[in-house]
């Protein structure tokens, strides 16, 4: 599979379908360790995570009559994706959450649109950043923040190095896309790429957890918290990363990396329609916010 050119990484219906769909899945992320950090250690929830995921899609992958990635320099390349994409992400994601509120964690997390399309400009041929972009994410930011909420911002300047984490490992998401692509051209469709990028991601923490966490000496979580794991595995790494690699291949990173500012939109919606909440102000300039910056970014609306 050739890596995307100019002429085709404009966002499709389709690809914007996926996109949605992927900010819904990732959405439950932040929610579900949220959960699982009140009775589980970081690299605990972190190994059973990825090790959960690379068995559902190596069954996947036996199911559908596909073969797992072969070769040094593939596997090389995907144990790097792994270190950039999930290792570190992952981790740094959930020890920054042991301190500081999902909202924020999700308003840091919405940084990396920022950091891809300005290191997109200097490492790609075809993702080149403009000032309408780079207003357009500026714009997106502003309304992640708008509609989670100004409180969630009262964290900002407590507990500064769990905030690090978390802006770390937005930097990590952004290689981790980037590099991707790369990985792509060498010819590996996304299910292979997942799957083999979540097994490389076992390998290296299954042992960092035995030798940190001794989880054998931890007591057994209630079943909100195993519920709350089995989701974030299946459905917000494995299902996810599908995704993941799909719209990386048709629409490249920088626009991969706007789910960040979709999560919130759907976290609202779903609060609105299953929950019950209350559509505020603020979530509508936030929307509008969010629906021009992503206008701005996608580009057809203003050439027209």
């Amino acid at each position: 599979m050739a890596a995307p050119t100019n002429s085709n990484l404009t966002m499709t219906p389709y690809a914007w379908g996926m996109l949605v769909t992927l900010s819904i899945v990732w959405g439950g992320t932040f929610f579900f360790q949220e959960i699982a950090v009140q009775e589980l250690p970081v690299f605990t929830i972190v190994s059973i995570r990825v090790l959960i995921a690379a068995l559902l899609l190596w069954a996947v992958t036996a199911l559908t009559g596909n073969t797992l990635p072969s070769g040094v320099k593939i596997w090389a390349a995907l144990f790097l994706l792994a270190l950039v994409n999930n290792v570190i992400p992952f981790t740094l994601i959930v020890w920054g959450q042991q301190e500081i509120s999902s909202g924020l964690a999700a308003i840091l997390n919405a940084t990396v649109p920022l950091f891809t399309v300005l290191i997109a400009h200097f490492v790609t041929t075809d993702e080149k950043l403009t000032r309408t972009k780079f207003a357009g994410v500026i714009i997106g930011l502003f309304g992640v923040i708008v509609i989670i909420g100004e409180d969630a911002l009262e964290g900002i300047g407590i507990a500064v190095l769990a905030q690090l984490a978390v802006l770390v490992a937005s930097l990590a998401y952004t290689f981790g896309g980037l590099y991707g692509r790369k990985i792509q051209a060498m010819g590996l469709k996304p299910l292979g790429i997942s799957t083999g990028q979540l097994m490389a991601s076992s390998v290296i923490l299954i042992p960092v957890a035995l030798l940190v966490d001794e989880p054998w000496t931890l007591s057994l979580p209630g079943t909100e918290i195993i519920i709350a794991v089995i989701a974030l595995a299946s459905v917000s790494t494995a299902f996810a990363y599908i995704l993941f690699f799909r719209i990386l291949a048709t629409a490249g990173a920088t626009n991969l990396m706007l789910v960040t500012f979709l999560i919130p939109v759907s976290a609202l919606a779903l609060g609105i329609l299953i929950l019950g909440e209350v559509l505020e102000t603020r979530h509508i300039v936030g929307l509008l916010c969010i629906g021009a910056g992503l206008a701005a970014i996608d580009g057809r609306l203003l050439r027209k």
